[in-house]
């Protein structure tokens, strides 16, 4: 499956979904009840449009993986309690690690030139952590001996991060929202002067859990980007579901590599799609999720941005929040 690492145009990326769609719909037992119960005949299905899309919620009653297939690993969403958690069942970690490395080297850098720190307490403390599982695998590319993870010690990271100011590497530092924002609650006790670390880069993955009060992302990024003394804050988008991760740069504006893709769809009519830049749910394509379900119906709040060319097939998106009536999950992200 290592063809979808290579797709380069768009007609090459709908031929795949819909060999995909055709695929899975024959091998995913829950995804063909799913589609039968909706009354569709794969037959018909000849757009991304026609793609019927999977409720995110049935990762959470569901083993949804291709018949036959032996999984390795299993990923767990986090939560207050062990009751009622996605579980993402995978069959090649492989395909996994291809698109943590693929997507993290055109969106950030190469991973082998980097220093990789973590500041994600929540997801340390409970097992089974995709979000862990790519931290872990691009450590490993990066061999330095300054990696590390850091819980609630928050000098142990202060002095870190000031030992390696001067690093002629580049120092990425993963945190969960409420993590990073307790650190630098943590760091005006620890010292009066504030933080000026230009070279670093930030990268939020959400996940505010009801630790903190609400805020928009635009103003967490303003609140990071001062408390840390950089403008290098930078976000990550991707939940236990996926095998993919969408980045942004700035701005709250995301982008998806070129096997992954973002549709808009009408809250009040799941089978239709909203215009650009109105706001709907989400759904998700991620070809990497060969072996569980690539198309998948999420819910968070999205809106795709107009105005601006993307460095990828899709169309740039941005993350507006949550439905009301669904949980709050890690991997949700902030009101924007």
């Amino acid at each position: 499956m290592t063809d979808i690492f290579n797709i380069t145009t768009e007609a090459e990326f709908r031929a795949k979904c819909l060999e995909t769609f055709q695929y899975q719909y024959q091998n995913v037992e829950i995804y063909r009840k799913f589609v039968d119960f909706l009354g569709v005949d794969p037959a018909t299905v000849n757009s991304l449009e026609t793609i019927p899309f999977l409720p995110i919620e049935m990762f959470k009653n569901h083993t949804i993986v291709v018949a036959d297939s032996v999984a390795s690993l299993c990923f767990q969403s986090s939560g207050t309690t062990q009751r009622n958690l996605s579980r993402h069942w995978i069959a090649d970690p492989g395909l996994y690690e291809k698109s943590i490395y693929e997507s993290f080297s055109k969106f950030i850098g190469q991973p082998e030139e980097c220093i990789f720190l973590g500041l994600l307490p929540s997801y340390l403390e409970k097992q089974n952590s995709s979000l862990i599982y790519m931290v872990d695998f691009l450590m490993k590319k990066s061999q330095h001996p300054e990696n590390g993870y850091f819980l609630y010690n928050h000098a142990d990271l202060l002095q870190r991060l000031e030992q390696l100011a001067q690093s002629d590497r580049k120092i990425l530092l993963f945190g969960v929202s409420f993590a990073l924002l307790d650190f630098l609650d943590s760091v005006k006790k620890i010292t009066p002067e504030d933080l000026r670390l230009p070279q670093l880069t930030v990268i939020e993955t959400g996940g505010m859990k009801g630790r903190k009060e609400e805020m928009t992302k635009d103003e967490l990024l303003f609140i990071l980007q001062k408390g840390f003394g950089t403008k290098r804050i930078f976000s990550e988008y991707s939940m236990t579901e996926l095998l993919s991760q969408a980045y942004s740069l700035g701005e709250n504006i995301y982008e998806c590599p070129n096997w992954m893709r973002v549709l808009v769809r009408n809250t009040e009519d799941p089978m239709s799609y909203v215009e650009p830049s109105r706001n709907g749910a989400i759904n998700i394509i991620d070809l990497a999720n060969r072996h569980s379900c690539s198309f998948i119906a999420t819910q968070d709040l999205g809106k795709i941005v107009t105005g601006g060319a993307g460095s990828t097939l899709g169309q740039p998106f941005q993350v507006l929040g949550r439905i009301d009536h669904s949980d709050i999950r890690g991997c949700s992200l902030l009101v924007s």
